[in-house]
């Protein structure tokens, strides 16, 4: 990068660095290149020699970049780097090695020195044994850079200004090193009497290794860990650890057990005053980010500051706009990591490689295409294992676990995708029409596994819109009836009705007509007199003897939905529809038996359920769909979820929808790819009962990610099936599955479609190939 003189007359910036951590040192290495004539000053509470902890990691693409900003920096990191491509992942003595990662771990205390070095040669001014705690001193700087790390002070003094949120994270960790050598950055799981204790372990430099141990706080507890008893934690962790060690002995270095606090806020700056590294983000060691993200934002941040050399106002607002949004992510993606350490013991119930496959793409970045260019032997296993545990054959050879079969009672659905009750608001007088037979059916004939339609009222005024379907009348049965023939005559696949009451989100205007109340609604009824919002009105709370007609009307449509010829019933218990009102507290504020605890809450959905179960046929299969959080205070929790999903489990359902919210109108959900995902991965694997999972996942490598490692056991797409009926066709070509469920009239179509998609996929694969980062390994 070329240096930026300032306009002549223009004094240089006066710059204070208080924190001289990575992100701090590398943002005034960069600045001062770019800009000579400024002042900077890093003022650093420690000797030039002390640090804290053992290794960092980098990535190759993180290393790219250094490459492009300071060359000097980049040769010297990479002088003293361990490098590896491999990540294994272990487990009570089994392991897999997986190829293609590009990494080097690089001591902690080098890189400070690394980097001490360049501003020594910039001409940074260095001050040690400098712990600052009043910036009044620093009342002539420009800048005054917080970069003082978690606990930051100056953050803490400021933090109502930069809406400052902690929270700590429930595991417990502590950071040791080893002089065990290590081939590759390698995952140590262990089972213990008291739970599951993981090693994050990788070298950095001959002869010196880092060592994260983690663990729940429970087991931490049962183990009789204490915080800041040294000896005491080497001495178990060496015994429990024995064979991983082998022989090599663990080093501390106030070696501490600690949660880890995710940090955020809202505001980057204030005045003059802008936070960098942890002090203004933290990203979970799990996904190896923390010194990235820090030195990643000081690039940032210094592009930003010599882009406004007389504007710092200016600069701040650069940097908050063109790095917030990276952090954010990052930070989301390392909250999902952690998220799935935070459960390691209910991952280790999976077979091994699943448990593995689990363990690569826990963050959601990685998915099942990503390991497989990596390293197809890998995926191969995973794949050979799933393949083991559904067919029980090793004659057959599957090549996608979307496409594999999946039973139900008596009902074998011939691939794992599921069409999600999407609302077309077309009906009239809750009449289906030739609208929805070409809606169905075109789904059906395009190659999906499970049909499940939209929610089907089971009485006029349990309706959503005038424009929702209904099956409480013989003629909307006949009209379903003409559905269920044509895609049960001419396709594989299977379809199911969902059941369902609107409660006090009914009446309501079509969404194209602006999701209102309508002008003269019906009146509503909910598990309490609570309206959905202000706009609504308040809904009559349910008596005994509305709960005993509503559930005599679930009863008949569920009657005549075995009638019109469904194979699956799912029932409505989500979004806070009418049975879901009762489940959630947010909704549900009755003083009688049907309010209060969850157990209580549950009884009238239950009575429901097992009421609909009693007449529909004992070998076709019932679905219940619930929301696991209402992303709002106070709403429900995980373990009554979980309690929820035990009780229709023991009631006779065959599988859990998982869905999440919108039970009340003031959520603040947290949305991503796959985002549903975790929720449906602890209901299956905590409750032991099949799921099906939603949520922003759009293509089959998703779909094929989510199967494998075990997430949930069928896949429902809502959106992107409205404008591509053909989605699994088109999937099944790409992955040259060879599906024998197609239509007569079509099959010619194949020879087109699957060279096409087979080009495109090897043009994919290319690309992905061309743009990985470039190795750094010397």
């Amino acid at each position: 990068m070329n240096s930026i003189i300032p306009p002549s007359g223009v004094r240089g910036l006066k710059i204070t660095v208080i924190g001289g951590g990575p992100g701090g040192l590398y943002f005034s290495i960069l600045t001062k290149k770019a800009m000579p004539n400024c002042q900077i000053d890093i003022y650093e509470r420690n000797k030039p020699d002390d640090s804290f902890g053992f290794g960092v990691v980098f990535s190759d693409e993180t290393l790219g970049e250094f490459l492009k900003r300071d060359m000097q920096s980049y040769e010297l990191i990479r002088s003293k780097f361990a490098y590896w491509d491999d990540i294994i992942v272990a487990r009570d003595g089994e392991s897999v090695t997986i190829a293609g990662n590009g990494f080097c771990g690089c001591s902690r205390k080098t890189l400070l020195q690394l980097l001490q070095q360049r501003c020594i040669e910039e001409g940074v001014n260095l001050h040690f044994e400098q712990n600052v705690d009043d910036l009044s001193q620093f009342a002539d700087s420009d800048i005054i850079l917080a970069s003082d790390g978690i606990s930051s002070a100056i953050r803490t003094q400021y933090q109502e200004a930069f809406g400052t949120k902690v929270e700590l994270k429930k595991n417990r960790f502590v950071w040791l090193g080893s002089t065990k050598p290590l081939d590759a950055f390698t995952y140590f799981f262990r089972s213990t009497p008291h739970g599951t204790i993981v090693a994050h372990s990788y070298q950095y430099e001959e002869g010196m290794s880092t060592w994260i141990f983690e663990c729940s706080d429970e087991t931490w507890q049962k183990h009789g860990f204490e915080v800041t008893n040294e000896a005491d934690t080497m001495a178990k962790i060496a015994e429990i650890f024995k064979e991983e060690l082998d022989r090599h002995p663990l080093i501390s270095n106030k070696s501490h057990w600690r949660q880890f606090p995710h940090v955020t806020n809202q505001n980057w700056y204030h005045n003059n005053i802008v936070l960098l590294g942890d002090a203004k983000a933290t990203a979970h060691y799990s996904i190896g980010s923390g010194t990235k993200l820090a030195m990643d934002c000081a690039i940032g941040l210094s592009d930003a500051v010599i882009a406004h050399p007389n504007n710092v106002q200016a600069a701040f607002e650069q940097y908050d706009k063109t790095r917030r949004n990276t952090v954010e992510m990052i930070q989301y993606a390392a909250v999902v990591s952690l998220d799935w350490f935070e459960n390691m013991d209910r991952h280790m119930q999976h077979s091994f490689q699943q448990f593995a496959f689990g363990c690569m793409t826990r963050s959601k970045k990685v998915t099942y295409e990503n390991l497989r260019l990596r390293d197809k032997s890998f995926t191969n296993k995973v794949l050979k294992e799933f393949s083991e545990n559904v067919v029980k054959s090793s004659e057959v050879e599957i090549v996608s676990a979307a496409f594999t079969p999946f039973k139900l009672r008596e009902l074998e659905l011939p691939n794992r995708i599921v069409m999600s009750p999407m609302g077309q608001y077309s009906a009239t007088d809750g009449l289906v029409s030739d609208w929805h037979l070409v809606h169905y059916g075109s789904r059906a004939i395009g190659g999906v596994g499970l049909i499940i339609t939209e929610m089907t009222a089971i009485s006029e005024t349990g309706r959503i819109t005038e424009g929702c379907a209904g099956i409480y009348n013989t003629e909307q049965l006949n009209q379903w009836k003409k559905i269920t023939n044509f895609i049960h005559n001419n396709t594989s696949t299977k379809i199911g009705i969902q059941l369902g009451h609107s409660g006090r989100k009914g009446a309501t205007k079509k969404p194209w007509k602006g999701n209102e109340p309508m002008e003269t609604p019906w009146n509503l009824i909910s598990a309490s007199p609570i309206p959905f919002n202000d706009n609504f009105t308040i809904p009559k709370e349910m008596t005994f003897e509305d709960m005993e007609e509503i559930k005599g009307q679930f009863v008949q449509a569920a009657k005549n939905a075995d009638e019109a010829g469904f194979d699956m019933i799912e029932l409505q218990a989500h979004h806070g529809f009418l049975l879901a009102s009762f489940l959630s507290p947010l909704t549900n504020i009755r003083k009688d038996e049907f309010g209060g605890s969850i157990e209580n809450r549950l009884k009238y959905p239950l009575e429901v359920f097992k009421a609909i179960r009693d007449v529909f046929p004992t070998e076709k299969p019932i679905s219940v769909r619930i929301s696991a959080t209402d992303w709002a205070e106070n709403g429900i929790s995980e373990q009554e979820v979980i309690t929820i999903a035990t009780a229709f489990k023991a009631a006779g359902a065959d599988i859990i929808n998982v869905s999440t919210g919108n039970t009340v109108a003031g959520q603040k959900p947290l949305t991503g790819r796959m985002w549903q995902t975790p929720f449906s991965d602890a209901v299956r694997n905590t409750v032991h009962i099949p799921t099906i999972t939603a949520g922003y996942i759009q293509d089959i490598d998703q779909i094929n990610t989510i199967l494998l490692n075990g997430r949930a056991d069928l896949v429902a797409l809502g959106r992107p099936l409205l404008l591509d009926a053909n989605f699994v066709r088109n999937a099944q070509a790409y992955e040259q599955f060879q599906a024998n469920d197609i239509p007569n009239p079509y099959k010619m179509g194949v020879s087109h479609l699957y060279p096409l998609k087979a080009a495109e996929r090897k043009q994919a694969e290319g690309m992905k190939k061309a743009l990985k980062p470039k190795s750094n390994k010397k």
